[in-house]
């Protein structure tokens, strides 16, 4: 298993492109990997023949295990297949022969990352008798049910249940199409049932349920495991502290609402606006462009702003490079393209990692203040919650305004409180004063 992003640790094999018995050639891809945050394809880096799979579709498996092993039809691969069983995986950073030395043995596939062409599957779950993925619901007395993580998922979603469903995909399995269909024939009843039907109210009968609800558990993803990792090694060791703070967003509404009206094709939002001011602020303030590195405390001399975006099983934060240097609409275009990137799966690990601060909005969620983790190793980020109409004293008058509360959490060993506030008065000055940015 080979190391195919920064933070990566262990890989889920999410599919193999090859069979046993395939001829491959060097630079081919072989199989798609989900890593921590992207699904990228592994090429074998010799010709050869499939020889051996060591790990299914949807397992995984530490850095540097045997996952797989390419040679000739004729040669003795015992040596190798005893490795795998021993269960004892190999460094993770172990050096990478050439491709000339391949081929002079069997090897075990030391993949190449580049991205994956196609969607990932879900979250790694039981075969059916196809080898399909899915998840298995008990369904006494009659036996057990497969089900595609994305149609259980529906399902919950829309109240429907499952044992109710035939499934049309191999084996018997349910698949999105199942609970499309059954949405559909809900919604058609609904819609066809004569409005003037009197229903008949059955009086109310005591529950005869007892004992604890059931419960089914889902195989942590790659993703996941990283984000509870990570977090252990954020929240824990780097010493937070945290700052809020009002914003009237009023003129920048306005700069947003004029923008609009001058081009409707430039779709410039709240947030687009948010990262260039936090750019520019970061330019004044390099002590919060900064991370703690042990021996030194390191400044940045861009403002690449890490961006969090919710993905299916967690979260990723694609990076808005030289922020500080780039135009609003420059920005929204990053913004979105990133962002349709990352939903997709699609990113490069130098798209995802390397910032020097980050914004986590949940505002358009109507979240109203929130504090968020750092991001090791910046320094800080910044929690942005909704723009909300709100009564504010002004000249003895109460007025309403359109307000914005954020809170920056710090890392106290890169930043004071008294250069975090500084930070965020310069911050709240551009925001409520937008034609600063072009100053």
């Amino acid at each position: 298993m080979p190391k195919l992003s920064p933070t990566m640790e262990e890989g889920q094999l999410s599919r193999w492109l090859k069979k046993e018995g395939d001829r491959v050639s060097m630079g081919e891809p072989l199989a798609e990997i989900d890593t921590d945050k992207a699904t990228m394809e592994m090429q074998a880096l010799t010709d050869g023949v499939l020889r051996k799979i060591l790990i299914k579709e949807g397992e995984s498996a530490p850095l540097g295990q045997l996952i797989a092993i390419i040679g000739e039809p004729d040669e003795d691969i015992s040596a190798l297949e005893s490795k795998a069983k021993s269960a004892a995986p190999e460094p993770a950073e172990a050096p990478v022969s050439s491709p000339a030395e391949a081929a002079t043995e069997p090897s075990a596939t030391t993949p190449v990352a580049t991205p994956s062409k196609t969607q990932p599957p879900s979250q790694p779950a039981p075969v059916d008798a196809n080898g399909r993925h899915g998840k298995v619901i008990e369904s006494a007395p009659t036996g057990r049910l497969i089900v595609s993580p994305l149609a259980a998922r529906m399902a919950a979603e829309a109240g429907i249940d499952l044992r109710t469903l035939s499934g049309t995909g191999p084996g018997g399995r349910i698949i999105k199409r199942d609970i499309e269909a059954a949405i559909s024939g809900n919604r058609e009843t609904a819609t066809t049932e004569p409005a003037t039907k009197l229903r008949v109210v059955q009086p109310a009968q005591k529950s005869a349920v007892i004992g604890a609800s059931p419960f089914r558990d889902e195989p942590l993803s790659v993703m996941r495991k990283t984000i509870a990792s990570r977090l252990v090694t954020s929240l824990g060791p780097v010493p937070h502290f945290f700052l809020t703070t009002e914003i009237e967003m009023d003129r920048a509404v306005e700069m947003r609402q004029s923008i609009k009206q001058t081009d409707p094709d430039l779709k410039i939002s709240i947030n687009d606006i948010i990262i260039k001011v936090a750019a520019a602020a970061l330019v004044q303030h390099p002590q919060v462009n900064a991370s703690f590195q042990e021996k030194v405390v390191r400044f940045y001399e861009r403002a690449d702003i890490g961006v969090a975006v919710a993905i299916e099983d967690g979260l990723i934060t694609p990076v808005v490079r030289s922020a500080d240097q780039k135009s609003l609409s420059d920005i929204a275009l990053d913004v979105r393209d990133l962002a349709d990137r990352a939903r997709a799966r699609k990113l490069l690990p130098e798209e995802y990692t390397g910032a020097t601060f980050s914004i986590s909005n949940l505002g358009m969620l109507g979240i109203d203040e929130f504090t968020a983790v750092i991001n090791p190793p910046e320094g800080a980020i910044l929690a942005i919650g909704a723009v909300t109409a709100r009564p504010v004293v002004r000249n003895d008058d109460i007025v309403v305004r359109q307000v914005m509360r954020v809170t920056m959490s710090c890392d106290h060993r890169v930043i004071d409180g008294a250069t975090g506030a500084k930070f965020l008065q310069t911050f709240k000055k551009i925001l409520e004063n937008p034609l600063y940015l072009v100053v």
